[in-house]
Protein backbone atom coordinates (compact mmCIF):
# COMPACT_ATOMS: atom_id res chain seq x y z
CA UNK A 1 0.00 0.00 0.00
CA UNK A 2 2.94 2.29 0.83
CA UNK A 3 4.07 1.57 -2.55
CA UNK A 4 1.40 2.22 -4.55
CA UNK A 5 0.68 5.28 -2.62
CA UNK A 6 4.48 6.40 -3.56
CA UNK A 7 3.67 5.92 -7.22
CA UNK A 8 0.89 8.03 -6.77
CA UNK A 9 2.64 10.70 -5.36
CA UNK A 10 5.46 10.96 -8.53
CA UNK A 11 3.46 9.79 -11.09
CA UNK A 12 0.83 12.73 -10.79
CA UNK A 13 3.55 15.44 -11.40
CA UNK A 14 4.81 13.19 -14.24
CA UNK A 15 1.65 13.15 -15.83
CA UNK A 16 0.72 17.01 -15.84
CA UNK A 17 4.35 17.76 -16.78
CA UNK A 18 3.75 15.14 -19.85
CA UNK A 19 0.54 16.97 -20.48
CA UNK A 20 1.56 20.43 -19.91
CA UNK A 21 4.58 19.55 -22.82
CA UNK A 22 2.18 17.89 -25.24
CA UNK A 23 -0.47 21.29 -24.86
CA UNK A 24 2.44 23.26 -25.48
CA UNK A 25 3.54 21.28 -28.24
CA UNK A 26 -0.18 21.42 -29.64
CA UNK A 27 -0.93 25.42 -28.95
CA UNK A 28 2.53 26.81 -28.44
CA UNK A 29 5.26 25.58 -30.70
CA UNK A 30 7.75 27.61 -30.29
CA UNK A 31 7.73 27.83 -26.83
CA UNK A 32 7.82 23.91 -26.68
CA UNK A 33 10.77 24.09 -28.84
CA UNK A 34 12.46 26.23 -26.96
CA UNK A 35 12.47 23.94 -23.77
CA UNK A 36 12.13 20.72 -24.76
CA UNK A 37 12.62 19.90 -28.60
CA UNK A 38 15.41 22.17 -29.16
CA UNK A 39 17.65 20.21 -26.57
CA UNK A 40 16.52 16.84 -27.29
CA UNK A 41 17.37 17.76 -30.87
CA UNK A 42 20.83 18.90 -30.24
CA UNK A 43 21.49 15.50 -28.34
CA UNK A 44 20.33 13.49 -30.88
CA UNK A 45 22.96 15.53 -33.36
CA UNK A 46 25.95 15.20 -31.07
CA UNK A 47 25.30 11.63 -30.28
CA UNK A 48 24.60 10.30 -33.62
CA UNK A 49 26.41 12.53 -36.30
CA UNK A 50 29.05 9.98 -37.46
CA UNK A 51 26.48 7.11 -37.43
CA UNK A 52 23.57 8.63 -39.15
CA UNK A 53 26.06 10.42 -41.91
CA UNK A 54 27.44 6.87 -42.81
CA UNK A 55 23.59 5.40 -43.12
CA UNK A 56 22.91 8.40 -45.24
CA UNK A 57 26.21 7.89 -47.13
CA UNK A 58 27.67 11.09 -46.74
CA UNK A 59 31.25 9.54 -45.66
CA UNK A 60 34.04 9.31 -47.30
CA UNK A 61 37.21 7.19 -47.30
CA UNK A 62 39.78 8.71 -45.23
CA UNK A 63 42.97 10.19 -46.77
CA UNK A 64 45.93 7.62 -46.60
CA UNK A 65 47.83 9.56 -43.87
CA UNK A 66 44.53 10.02 -41.25
CA UNK A 67 44.73 5.99 -42.34
CA UNK A 68 47.95 5.36 -41.08
CA UNK A 69 47.71 7.77 -38.29
CA UNK A 70 44.94 5.97 -36.48
CA UNK A 71 46.24 2.56 -37.26
CA UNK A 72 49.49 3.57 -35.78
CA UNK A 73 48.18 5.34 -32.29
CA UNK A 74 44.62 3.25 -31.98
CA UNK A 75 45.00 0.45 -33.93
CA UNK A 76 40.86 0.21 -34.65
CA UNK A 77 39.67 -0.45 -37.92
CA UNK A 78 39.61 2.18 -39.94
CA UNK A 79 36.57 3.88 -41.20
CA UNK A 80 34.76 6.49 -43.30
CA UNK A 81 34.93 10.46 -42.23
CA UNK A 82 31.50 12.40 -42.02
CA UNK A 83 31.94 15.82 -43.48
CA UNK A 84 33.41 18.21 -40.83
CA UNK A 85 30.52 19.94 -38.81
CA UNK A 86 30.63 23.34 -37.53
CA UNK A 87 29.21 24.78 -34.48
CA UNK A 88 25.28 24.20 -33.64
CA UNK A 89 23.95 27.27 -34.11
CA UNK A 90 19.70 27.46 -31.94
CA UNK A 91 17.47 29.62 -33.43
CA UNK A 92 13.55 30.41 -32.66
CA UNK A 93 12.66 27.82 -34.92
CA UNK A 94 15.23 25.35 -35.52
CA UNK A 95 19.34 25.02 -36.22
CA UNK A 96 21.76 25.91 -38.35
CA UNK A 97 24.11 23.70 -38.93
CA UNK A 98 27.02 24.52 -41.32
CA UNK A 99 29.22 21.09 -42.96
CA UNK A 100 32.15 21.17 -44.74
CA UNK A 101 31.89 18.97 -47.72
CA UNK A 102 34.83 16.02 -48.62
CA UNK A 103 36.59 16.14 -51.78
CA UNK A 104 34.40 14.23 -54.56
CA UNK A 105 30.47 15.50 -52.44
CA UNK A 106 28.21 18.01 -53.66
CA UNK A 107 25.43 20.06 -51.95
CA UNK A 108 23.28 17.48 -54.14
CA UNK A 109 24.11 14.70 -52.39
CA UNK A 110 23.42 16.45 -48.90
CA UNK A 111 19.93 17.12 -50.28
CA UNK A 112 18.89 14.08 -51.31
CA UNK A 113 19.35 12.77 -47.70
CA UNK A 114 17.30 15.82 -45.86
CA UNK A 115 14.41 13.33 -45.45
CA UNK A 116 16.80 11.07 -43.86
CA UNK A 117 18.38 13.62 -41.50
CA UNK A 118 14.90 14.64 -40.75
CA UNK A 119 13.96 11.85 -39.19
CA UNK A 120 17.25 10.49 -38.10
CA UNK A 121 17.13 13.88 -35.61
CA UNK A 122 13.47 13.87 -34.75
CA UNK A 123 12.95 17.72 -36.74
CA UNK A 124 9.77 18.77 -38.64
CA UNK A 125 12.02 19.32 -41.63
CA UNK A 126 15.55 19.94 -43.18
CA UNK A 127 16.84 22.55 -45.78
CA UNK A 128 19.79 22.58 -47.52
CA UNK A 129 21.71 25.99 -49.10
CA UNK A 130 25.24 25.99 -50.06
CA UNK A 131 27.07 28.87 -48.56
CA UNK A 132 29.90 28.60 -50.89
CA UNK A 133 31.82 26.36 -52.63
CA UNK A 134 32.37 22.97 -50.31
CA UNK A 135 30.40 24.92 -47.65
CA UNK A 136 26.73 23.84 -47.02
CA UNK A 137 24.29 24.74 -44.66
CA UNK A 138 21.70 22.68 -42.62
CA UNK A 139 18.27 24.66 -41.77
CA UNK A 140 16.87 22.48 -39.16
CA UNK A 141 13.22 23.48 -38.71
CA UNK A 142 11.87 22.17 -35.66
CA UNK A 143 8.12 22.52 -35.97
CA UNK A 144 5.51 23.36 -39.01
CA UNK A 145 6.31 27.42 -38.45
CA UNK A 146 3.11 27.71 -41.33
CA UNK A 147 0.23 26.17 -38.59
CA UNK A 148 0.76 29.83 -36.91
CA UNK A 149 2.59 31.73 -38.83
CA UNK A 150 4.44 35.07 -36.89
CA UNK A 151 6.39 36.96 -38.20
CA UNK A 152 9.81 38.12 -36.93
CA UNK A 153 9.78 40.76 -34.55
CA UNK A 154 13.26 42.05 -35.29
CA UNK A 155 12.98 42.24 -39.58
CA UNK A 156 14.03 45.41 -41.07
CA UNK A 157 12.66 46.00 -44.01
CA UNK A 158 13.90 48.86 -47.06
CA UNK A 159 12.68 50.68 -49.71
CA UNK A 160 10.13 48.72 -51.98
CA UNK A 161 10.73 45.70 -50.25
CA UNK A 162 7.65 44.19 -47.94
CA UNK A 163 7.95 41.07 -45.89
CA UNK A 164 4.32 39.68 -46.37
CA UNK A 165 4.96 35.77 -45.20
CA UNK A 166 6.39 32.80 -43.96
CA UNK A 167 8.24 30.59 -46.04
CA UNK A 168 8.08 26.75 -44.61
CA UNK A 169 12.06 27.10 -43.98
CA UNK A 170 11.16 29.65 -41.36
CA UNK A 171 12.73 32.60 -43.56
CA UNK A 172 10.44 35.54 -44.46
CA UNK A 173 8.95 35.76 -47.84
CA UNK A 174 9.85 39.27 -48.95
CA UNK A 175 8.25 41.02 -51.59
CA UNK A 176 11.07 43.20 -53.31
CA UNK A 177 9.72 45.33 -56.12
CA UNK A 178 13.29 46.20 -57.53
CA UNK A 179 13.80 42.44 -57.98
CA UNK A 180 10.96 41.43 -59.07
CA UNK A 181 9.35 44.25 -60.26
CA UNK A 182 5.44 42.70 -61.91
CA UNK A 183 3.91 40.07 -59.85
CA UNK A 184 0.69 37.35 -60.41
CA UNK A 185 -1.15 36.22 -57.82
CA UNK A 186 -3.64 33.79 -58.22
CA UNK A 187 -6.44 32.12 -55.56
CA UNK A 188 -9.67 31.50 -54.83
CA UNK A 189 -12.13 32.10 -53.45
CA UNK A 190 -11.13 32.28 -49.52
CA UNK A 191 -8.34 31.32 -50.12
CA UNK A 192 -5.92 34.32 -48.80
CA UNK A 193 -5.65 36.18 -51.70
CA UNK A 194 -6.75 39.03 -50.20
CA UNK A 195 -4.90 38.86 -47.07
CA UNK A 196 -1.34 38.51 -48.97
CA UNK A 197 -2.94 41.89 -50.47
CA UNK A 198 -3.64 43.52 -47.68
CA UNK A 199 0.16 42.97 -45.97
CA UNK A 200 1.66 44.80 -49.48
CA UNK A 201 -0.79 47.68 -49.47
CA UNK A 202 -0.22 48.27 -45.81
CA UNK A 203 3.56 47.63 -46.42
CA UNK A 204 3.59 50.15 -48.77
CA UNK A 205 1.89 52.36 -47.25
CA UNK A 206 4.25 53.36 -45.14
CA UNK A 207 6.87 54.06 -47.67
CA UNK A 208 6.85 56.96 -49.95
CA UNK A 209 5.41 55.45 -52.86
CA UNK A 210 2.19 56.10 -55.18
CA UNK A 211 -0.45 53.84 -54.81
CA UNK A 212 -3.12 52.87 -57.49
CA UNK A 213 -5.81 50.39 -57.74
CA UNK A 214 -8.67 48.99 -60.35
CA UNK A 215 -11.03 46.94 -58.44
CA UNK A 216 -13.69 46.24 -60.40
CA UNK A 217 -15.60 44.48 -57.84
CA UNK A 218 -16.82 47.91 -57.29
CA UNK A 219 -14.12 48.68 -55.58
CA UNK A 220 -15.43 46.42 -52.26
CA UNK A 221 -11.45 44.83 -52.27
CA UNK A 222 -9.36 48.69 -52.51
CA UNK A 223 -11.78 51.29 -50.90
CA UNK A 224 -11.01 50.62 -47.82
CA UNK A 225 -7.79 51.55 -48.11
CA UNK A 226 -8.68 54.75 -50.32
CA UNK A 227 -7.24 57.24 -47.70
CA UNK A 228 -3.76 56.15 -48.95
CA UNK A 229 -4.45 55.73 -53.04
CA UNK A 230 -3.16 57.85 -55.39
CA UNK A 231 -5.31 56.76 -57.39
CA UNK A 232 -8.31 54.19 -57.72
CA UNK A 233 -10.64 52.69 -60.82
CA UNK A 234 -13.77 50.44 -59.80
CA UNK A 235 -14.98 49.17 -63.12
CA UNK A 236 -14.05 48.46 -66.87
CA UNK A 237 -14.66 52.32 -68.05
CA UNK A 238 -13.01 53.87 -65.25
CA UNK A 239 -9.96 51.84 -65.97
CA UNK A 240 -10.11 52.40 -69.40
CA UNK A 241 -8.93 55.97 -68.29
CA UNK A 242 -6.61 55.70 -65.70
CA UNK A 243 -4.80 53.10 -67.74
CA UNK A 244 -3.79 55.90 -70.48
CA UNK A 245 -2.83 58.16 -67.87
CA UNK A 246 -0.16 55.55 -66.40
CA UNK A 247 1.24 54.88 -69.74
CA UNK A 248 1.38 58.38 -70.42
CA UNK A 249 3.03 59.48 -66.77
CA UNK A 250 5.66 56.22 -68.22
CA UNK A 251 6.39 57.98 -71.43
CA UNK A 252 7.08 61.65 -69.47
CA UNK A 253 9.83 59.69 -66.88
CA UNK A 254 11.41 58.48 -70.12
CA UNK A 255 11.59 61.41 -70.94
CA UNK A 256 12.99 63.03 -68.59
CA UNK A 257 15.81 60.25 -68.23
CA UNK A 258 16.64 60.89 -72.20
CA UNK A 259 16.80 64.65 -71.26
CA UNK A 260 19.25 64.25 -68.21
CA UNK A 261 21.55 61.29 -70.00
CA UNK A 262 21.77 63.18 -73.46
CA UNK A 263 19.59 60.72 -75.13
CA UNK A 264 17.93 61.80 -78.45
CA UNK A 265 14.38 62.55 -78.11
CA UNK A 266 13.42 60.19 -81.02
CA UNK A 267 14.90 56.72 -79.55
CA UNK A 268 12.64 54.26 -79.46
CA UNK A 269 11.50 53.58 -75.68
CA UNK A 270 12.25 50.29 -76.27
CA UNK A 271 16.42 50.69 -76.44
CA UNK A 272 16.49 52.59 -73.33
CA UNK A 273 17.90 50.31 -71.08
CA UNK A 274 18.57 53.07 -68.22
CA UNK A 275 15.86 53.54 -65.38
CA UNK A 276 14.61 56.72 -62.74
CA UNK A 277 17.17 54.95 -60.05
CA UNK A 278 20.58 56.87 -62.16
CA UNK A 279 18.70 60.35 -61.61
CA UNK A 280 19.84 62.14 -58.78
CA UNK A 281 17.11 61.90 -56.10
CA UNK A 282 15.75 65.39 -55.89
CA UNK A 283 14.84 65.04 -59.78
CA UNK A 284 13.82 61.13 -59.30
CA UNK A 285 10.25 60.53 -59.87
CA UNK A 286 8.23 58.36 -56.79
CA UNK A 287 7.62 54.73 -57.62
CA UNK A 288 3.90 54.07 -58.49
CA UNK A 289 2.87 50.47 -57.72
CA UNK A 290 -0.48 49.43 -59.49
CA UNK A 291 -2.38 47.03 -58.36
CA UNK A 292 -5.15 45.34 -60.48
CA UNK A 293 -7.77 42.88 -58.33
CA UNK A 294 -9.73 40.49 -60.22
CA UNK A 295 -7.64 41.15 -63.46
CA UNK A 296 -10.40 38.94 -65.95
CA UNK A 297 -13.00 41.39 -65.31
CA UNK A 298 -10.93 43.53 -67.70
CA UNK A 299 -11.03 41.05 -70.11
CA UNK A 300 -14.86 40.32 -70.39
CA UNK A 301 -16.76 41.51 -72.93
CA UNK A 302 -20.15 41.63 -73.75
CA UNK A 303 -20.26 43.54 -77.38
CA UNK A 304 -18.37 45.24 -79.87
CA UNK A 305 -17.61 48.13 -78.36
CA UNK A 306 -16.04 46.19 -75.23
CA UNK A 307 -14.22 44.29 -77.20
CA UNK A 308 -12.09 47.43 -78.59
CA UNK A 309 -12.03 48.72 -75.26
CA UNK A 310 -10.84 45.66 -73.93
CA UNK A 311 -8.01 45.24 -76.36
CA UNK A 312 -7.06 48.88 -75.42
CA UNK A 313 -6.43 47.76 -71.54
CA UNK A 314 -4.78 44.99 -72.09
CA UNK A 315 -2.53 46.47 -74.51
CA UNK A 316 -1.77 49.11 -72.06
CA UNK A 317 -1.48 46.87 -69.28
CA UNK A 318 1.45 44.84 -71.74
CA UNK A 319 2.76 47.98 -72.26
CA UNK A 320 3.48 48.90 -68.42
CA UNK A 321 4.32 45.51 -67.84
CA UNK A 322 7.13 45.78 -71.05
CA UNK A 323 8.43 49.06 -69.93
CA UNK A 324 7.16 50.22 -66.72
CA UNK A 325 10.06 48.97 -64.60
CA UNK A 326 12.50 51.29 -65.85
CA UNK A 327 10.07 53.96 -65.36
CA UNK A 328 9.75 53.13 -61.95
CA UNK A 329 5.93 51.31 -62.19
CA UNK A 330 5.54 48.19 -60.96
CA UNK A 331 2.03 45.45 -61.21
CA UNK A 332 0.32 43.50 -58.93
CA UNK A 333 -2.13 41.57 -61.06
CA UNK A 334 -4.62 39.23 -59.16
CA UNK A 335 -7.07 36.91 -60.24
CA UNK A 336 -9.13 33.69 -59.42
CA UNK A 337 -7.87 32.63 -63.13
CA UNK A 338 -5.55 33.79 -65.89
CA UNK A 339 -4.56 31.78 -68.94
CA UNK A 340 -5.04 32.27 -72.75
CA UNK A 341 -9.65 31.71 -72.59
CA UNK A 342 -8.84 35.31 -71.18
CA UNK A 343 -8.70 36.19 -74.90
CA UNK A 344 -6.13 37.90 -77.12
CA UNK A 345 -2.99 39.40 -75.09
CA UNK A 346 -3.48 37.48 -71.59
CA UNK A 347 -0.72 35.39 -72.34
CA UNK A 348 1.89 37.76 -73.44
CA UNK A 349 0.47 39.90 -70.16
CA UNK A 350 1.46 36.37 -67.90
CA UNK A 351 4.71 36.29 -69.83
CA UNK A 352 5.88 39.82 -68.62
CA UNK A 353 4.76 39.18 -65.24
CA UNK A 354 8.43 37.29 -63.37
CA UNK A 355 6.94 36.62 -59.80
CA UNK A 356 4.38 34.04 -59.20
CA UNK A 357 2.36 33.54 -56.05
CA UNK A 358 -0.48 30.71 -56.36
CA UNK A 359 -2.78 30.26 -53.49
CA UNK A 360 -5.45 27.24 -53.58
CA UNK A 361 -7.78 27.29 -56.77
CA UNK A 362 -10.06 25.11 -57.91
CA UNK A 363 -8.36 23.00 -60.43
CA UNK A 364 -5.48 22.06 -61.96
CA UNK A 365 -5.33 23.89 -64.86
CA UNK A 366 -5.57 27.50 -62.88
CA UNK A 367 -2.19 25.91 -60.89
CA UNK A 368 -0.83 25.31 -64.46
CA UNK A 369 -1.13 28.79 -65.68
CA UNK A 370 0.57 30.34 -62.61
CA UNK A 371 3.77 27.92 -62.23
CA UNK A 372 4.06 25.83 -65.08
CA UNK A 373 5.87 27.47 -67.08
CA UNK A 374 8.17 28.01 -64.90
CA UNK A 375 8.51 24.98 -62.12
CA UNK A 376 6.16 22.20 -62.92
CA UNK A 377 6.97 20.64 -60.01
CA UNK A 378 5.38 23.37 -58.21
CA UNK A 379 2.09 22.36 -59.86
CA UNK A 380 1.20 19.68 -57.49
CA UNK A 381 2.13 21.63 -54.37
CA UNK A 382 -0.30 24.43 -55.21
CA UNK A 383 -3.03 21.32 -56.58
CA UNK A 384 -2.81 20.53 -52.56
CA UNK A 385 -3.66 23.25 -50.76
CA UNK A 386 -6.21 22.37 -48.32
CA UNK A 387 -9.09 24.57 -47.73
CA UNK A 388 -8.51 24.78 -44.25
CA UNK A 389 -5.57 26.67 -44.39
CA UNK A 390 -5.52 29.95 -45.86
CA UNK A 391 -3.12 32.27 -46.69
CA UNK A 392 -0.85 29.07 -47.86
CA UNK A 393 0.47 29.81 -51.36
CA UNK A 394 3.26 28.64 -53.49
CA UNK A 395 5.80 31.54 -55.01
CA UNK A 396 8.32 31.25 -57.69
CA UNK A 397 9.99 33.07 -60.07
CA UNK A 398 11.64 32.69 -63.25
CA UNK A 399 14.84 31.32 -61.16
CA UNK A 400 12.77 28.27 -61.22
CA UNK A 401 12.81 28.01 -57.36
CA UNK A 402 9.88 27.69 -55.47
CA UNK A 403 8.44 27.37 -51.74
CA UNK A 404 5.30 27.41 -49.84
CA UNK A 405 5.12 30.39 -47.59
CA UNK A 406 2.10 31.72 -45.63
CA UNK A 407 0.64 34.81 -45.10
CA UNK A 408 -0.26 35.87 -41.41
CA UNK A 409 -3.77 37.47 -40.34
CA UNK A 410 -4.27 40.81 -41.02
CA UNK A 411 -8.09 41.79 -40.10
CA UNK A 412 -9.16 44.61 -42.47
CA UNK A 413 -10.00 47.27 -40.01
CA UNK A 414 -6.49 47.38 -38.95
CA UNK A 415 -4.81 47.41 -42.40
CA UNK A 416 -7.58 50.29 -43.45
CA UNK A 417 -6.61 52.00 -40.03
CA UNK A 418 -2.99 51.52 -41.63
CA UNK A 419 -3.82 53.62 -44.02
CA UNK A 420 -5.44 55.86 -42.62
CA UNK A 421 -2.52 56.71 -40.34
CA UNK A 422 -0.49 56.94 -42.93
CA UNK A 423 -2.38 59.29 -45.65
CA UNK A 424 -0.11 62.35 -45.48
CA UNK A 425 2.60 59.88 -47.46
CA UNK A 426 0.23 60.24 -50.36
CA UNK A 427 2.52 61.88 -53.34
CA UNK A 428 1.16 64.83 -54.60
CA UNK A 429 0.96 63.58 -58.41
CA UNK A 430 -1.42 65.91 -60.80
CA UNK A 431 -2.23 63.16 -63.49
CA UNK A 432 -3.75 61.17 -61.27
CA UNK A 433 -5.59 63.97 -59.05
CA UNK A 434 -8.84 62.91 -60.83
CA UNK A 435 -8.51 59.54 -60.09
CA UNK A 436 -7.86 59.84 -56.13
CA UNK A 437 -10.83 58.73 -54.62
CA UNK A 438 -12.50 60.99 -51.95
CA UNK A 439 -11.91 60.33 -48.04
CA UNK A 440 -14.57 61.65 -45.36
CA UNK A 441 -12.12 63.99 -43.52
CA UNK A 442 -11.31 62.13 -39.63
CA UNK A 443 -10.24 63.73 -36.81
CA UNK A 444 -6.62 63.31 -36.94
CA UNK A 445 -4.49 64.70 -33.76
CA UNK A 446 -1.04 64.53 -35.93
CA UNK A 447 0.62 62.72 -38.48
CA UNK A 448 2.22 59.68 -38.12
CA UNK A 449 6.09 59.81 -38.70
CA UNK A 450 7.86 58.32 -41.67
CA UNK A 451 8.45 54.50 -41.43
CA UNK A 452 9.83 51.80 -43.21
CA UNK A 453 8.23 48.23 -44.39
CA UNK A 454 7.92 46.21 -41.05
CA UNK A 455 6.26 42.69 -40.50
CA UNK A 456 3.01 42.65 -39.03
CA UNK A 457 2.41 39.70 -36.80
CA UNK A 458 -1.02 38.26 -35.80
Amino acid sequence: MTELSTLLEVGGPVAALGGGAAYARAQHSGVYWSTVGLPLSTVRILSSYSSVMEACGLTMAPSRLRALAVKATTRREVRPVPPRRGLIRPTSTGLRLRLRLAPGQEPADVAASAERLRHAWGVHAVYVTTVKPGVVELRLVGFDVLRRVRMPRKLTGDFLKVPVAMREDATPFVRDYRTIPHQLTLGATLSGKSMYLRHLITGLARQPVALVGIDCKRGVELAPFASRLSGLATDPDQAAELLPVLVQTMEHRYDLIRAREGIAPGTPNEEITSDIWGLPEKQRPVPIVLFVDEVAELFLVASRKDEERRDEMVTQLIRLAQLGRAAGIYLEVCGQRFGAELGKGATMLRAQLTGRVCHRVNDEASAKMALGDIAPEAVSAACAIAPERPGLAVADDTSGGWSRIRTPYLSLSDAAEICQEMDHLVPDLAALRPFQPDVPAQPVDSPAPVMRPRPVTD
